[in-house]
Formats: C-alpha cells, structure tokens, sequence
C-alpha cells in the first residue's frame, strides 16, 4: 500500500518558520514527483509547490516564493517544504502528494498526483 505520512505542522507566530515532512512508506519515491498542496476551509485546495523525482525541477506559488523551499532526500524516502516568514495567510492544513513524473518539470496541478496523499498536517500562524 502507497503511504504518505505529513509532519511537522503546529502553531507558529508570524515571522517564524517550520519545516514539514513527507515520509513514504510502501513505495519508494524514486519515480514520483511530489506536491505539496494546502486547503482552508472554504478555499479550494492550493498548490504550494512541487518537486520532480530526481529533484532537478521545483516550482513554488507566487505566494509563497522566497519563503518556501521544497528538497528531497530519496535515501531517505522523504520530501520536505522548509516554510519561513510564516504569514497568517499560511494557516491551512498541509498535504503532500505523489505522482507519475512526466518530462522533466513537476506539474502544480493537484489532479496531476493520482498515486498517493497523505493525511495532512495543520500548520497555524497567529500572535
């Protein structure tokens, strides 16, 4: 079974940083381009960012460009989003995701990842 597990959300002030996990379990994460992806209630789910399996292609929402980096660690089967200069606008819950990597780039598209997502992780910013 393709497993995605998401951690490192929890409450944070604005200005501050966290750094989320993607751990697969079941598979390796070799082959898969990986999204990262986050909904609020009453918003559809966003695309984040996303990196593409070997990791040569990233691609970020212009919203979080400059504040968010995406990496992978395919020794360790994990894939993380380092998230700094956390803005209120940030608070969602995060998921991450995985996909058949087409060509060369990631897709930002969240119909793109049809293999596996995770449960998702809260990430709050608030004084």
């Amino acid at each position: 079974q393709l497993q995605l597990v998401e951690s490192g959300g929890g409450l944070v002030q604005p200005g501050g940083s966290l750094r989320l996990s993607c751990a697969a379990s079941g598979f390796t994460l070799d082959y898969y381009a990986i999204g990262w992806f986050r909904h609020t209630p009453g918003k559809e789910r966003e695309g984040v960012s996303c990196i593409s399996s070997r990791g040569g292609s990233t691609n970020y929402a212009d919203s979080v460009k400059g504040r968010f980096t995406i990496s992978r660690d395919n020794a360790k089967n994990t894939v993380y989003l380092q998230m700094n200069n956390l803005k209120p606008e940030d608070t969602a819950i995060y998921y991450c995701a995985a996909g058949p990597q087409r060509g060369y780039y990631c897709s930002g598209a969240v119909g793109d990842y049809v293999n596996s997502w995770g449960q998702g992780t809260q990430v709050t910013v608030s004084s």
